[in-house]
């Protein structure tokens, strides 16, 4: 039987036309669009604030016929909103569609793309194909590989997206020149380490979602997305080195940047 995939319904897709469509973009997100200009395709991105914290992420897709946009469904008004304002002149259209998105582990079927972030991630298809049951614990695949998510550990005019793995997850590109937010990232990346950042956690006991970190006493980070005893938290990289509890729960976290 082939693999159909899950329906991803916390998910909405933008269509965008016009001769602009792609240039339009490439100006104003942290990643390199252009080889979607060659063929079908799929890039991982975001949309920062002049100050450089994050606002949105989505993927910019090529299907072959249509440049799509998939992002998370809570997040869609607000950034066919923002894009609209930065339309200005160009010739670009921005339409909501109807269009499911289908992601799923294993052989990719015909039509789909895989996950730009990580191969653990599998593949994506933005059609309305029929899908398979829900049968995949996607957060401990993403508590496995640190990889962050839409209004859990990528918090809107909070998070920096270099604090969140975006470099290791292909998320932004140094050498592709201005975007919105650019010169605070690129400033990120050369002139200052990380004292911030997203790391793995492992658990003595269930800690939930939220519930601040402490080292000793002190302040030390907060639990995002818990999977069992494995967790990603949010971490101040001159405490975790400390006795770290969340909740009165001891814990250890793996500060290393880990293998793609």
């Amino acid at each position: 039987m082939t693999d159909r995939g899950e329906t991803a319904a916390d998910r909405a897709v933008i269509e965008v036309t016009g001769p602009d469509a792609l240039g339009f973009l490439q100006g104003l997100v942290t990643n390199d669009l252009r080889p979607l200009g060659q063929g079908p395709g799929m890039v991982w991105t975001a949309m920062l604030t002049p100050q450089g914290k994050y606002l949105f992420d989505f993927f910019v897709v090529n299907t072959g016929t249509r440049l799509l946009i998939d992002v998370q469904a809570a997040r869609a008004a607000a950034l066919l909103q923002r894009l609209t304002m930065y339309r200005l002149r160009a010739q670009v259209g921005l339409a909501m569609t109807g269009l499911g998105v289908r992601r799923g582990l294993g052989a990719a079927p015909p039509g789909t793309l895989p996950d730009p972030r990580h191969p653990a991630l599998g593949w994506r298809a933005h059609d309305n194909a029929p899908a398979d049951p829900p049968r995949i614990d996607w957060d401990a695949i993403r508590v496995a590989h640190l990889i962050p998510e839409t209004g859990i550990e990528l918090i809107p005019d909070d998070s920096y997206i270099l604090e969140c793995g975006f470099e290791r997850l292909h998320g932004v590109d140094f050498r592709k020149g201005c975007y919105v937010g650019q010169e605070v990232t690129a400033r990120m990346k050369h002139k200052t380490d990380l004292r911030k950042g997203l790391a793995r956690l492992t658990l003595s006991g269930p800690v939930p979602p939220g519930t601040e970190i402490l080292s000793g006493d002190r302040p030390a980070g907060r639990v995002h997305t818990v999977a069992g005893l494995r967790a990603i938290g949010y971490l101040r990289f001159d405490r975790a080195d400390g006795p770290l509890t969340a909740g009165g729960v001891p814990l250890t976290a793996d500060t290393a940047t880990p293998a793609t």
